[in-house]
């Protein structure tokens, strides 16, 4: 059940066995099914969950109604709403497990029981927090930047996995055209393939 978080952990930090198991012992684990609402707009977000199996979609709905998928989310990657979790407010977005889920899962009090108990943990989260603003400043960047045929490129060859998990219309809600549109550039891409 560690094995993947273990993994993850020593990529940012060198611990002890006794604070690698003070970090296991903090996680809870969640098994969650299929279309389960992980967090709602206007909830505050209690949770940072480690992806250990299962995929996720962070999603908010716009003033006309339409569903804007912000990230998928699958094993290896965490997920919470940054924001709502460390300021405690309200969070514009929902959470939803898009397959069955294992989630190892933090709360807030437990972070910071946890960061108390062994500091080094901090860094792991600060890396954490670096990369996810990274990846959506990249994200942004190509968004305004480039063609839905080259974002949806990019999204198949970086995420060559989900493309195969998610629905075609939560794809085309992240790339933030419409699903008929999504099956033009995928005949496209086939083609010239």
């Amino acid at each position: 059940m560690f094995q993947k978080i273990r993994e993850y952990l020593s990529r940012s930090v060198r611990l002890s066995e006794k604070e690698i198991k003070i970090f296991e012992n903090s996680l809870e684990l969640r098994l969650v099914p299929k279309k389960t609402i992980l967090l709602q707009a206007g909830e505050i977000c209690n949770f940072e969950a480690y992806i250990n199996k299962g995929c996720i979609r962070e999603y908010f709905i716009d003033d006309a109604g339409i569903e804007l998928t912000l990230q998928f989310a699958t094993e290896d990657w965490w997920v919470s709403d940054i924001t709502s979790f460390e300021d405690q407010i309200p969070s514009d977005m929902y959470i939803e497990t898009l397959e069955d889920c294992e989630l190892l899962v933090l709360t807030r009090q437990s972070k910071e029981n946890l960061i108390n108990e062994v500091p080094q943990l901090e860094r792991m989260f600060r890396l954490m927090i670096q990369r996810h603003l990274s990846k959506l400043q990249k994200r942004l960047f190509k968004t305004v930047s480039s063609t839905a045929m080259d974002q949806y490129i990019e999204f198949v060859t970086r995420y060559p996995t989900i493309s195969q998990r998610v629905s075609q219309q939560y794809i085309a809600s992240y790339l933030g055209i419409t699903p008929e549109f999504l099956s033009r550039l995928r005949a496209k891409h086939l083609k010239n393939g």
